[in-house]
């Protein structure tokens, strides 16, 4: 069984930054798909970052070039940095594992980005 711990959630004004973490146990993480995934109050939960085992990665319009996800296969942990926040990034971030056709969530970080 995989779990999904995520970390670094909070508040922030408007052109500030945070970093999430997204520590992942078990023995598969080097061979997953991570990703980071959004759900804003009253909308569906979309796709923010993805990145494979290779490092290649993709991110939604709305945050290229302010996010940036990244992998530590030693530690087993993939991360999220996230600069020039704007209040519409407000939202619980989830941490996704994709692996062999199966799926872990995370239980989700809150991000708030307000003056």
């Amino acid at each position: 069984q995989v779990q999904l711990v995520e970390s670094g959630g909070g508040l922030v004004q408007p052109g500030g930054s945070l970093r999430l973490s997204c520590a992942a146990s078990g023995s598969i993480f080097s061979i997953s798909v991570m990703g980071w995934y959004r759900q804003a109050p009253g909308k569906q939960r979309e796709l923010v970052a993805v990145i494979t085992t290779g490092g290649s990665t993709n991110y939604a319009d709305s945050v290229k070039g302010r996010f940036t996800i990244s992998r530590d296969n030693f530690k087993n942990t993939v991360y999220l940095q996230m600069n020039s926040l704007k209040p519409e990034d407000t939202a619980v971030y989830y941490c996704n594992l994709a692996v062999v056709g199966l799926e872990y969530w995370g239980q989700g970080t809150q991000v708030t980005v307000s003056s």
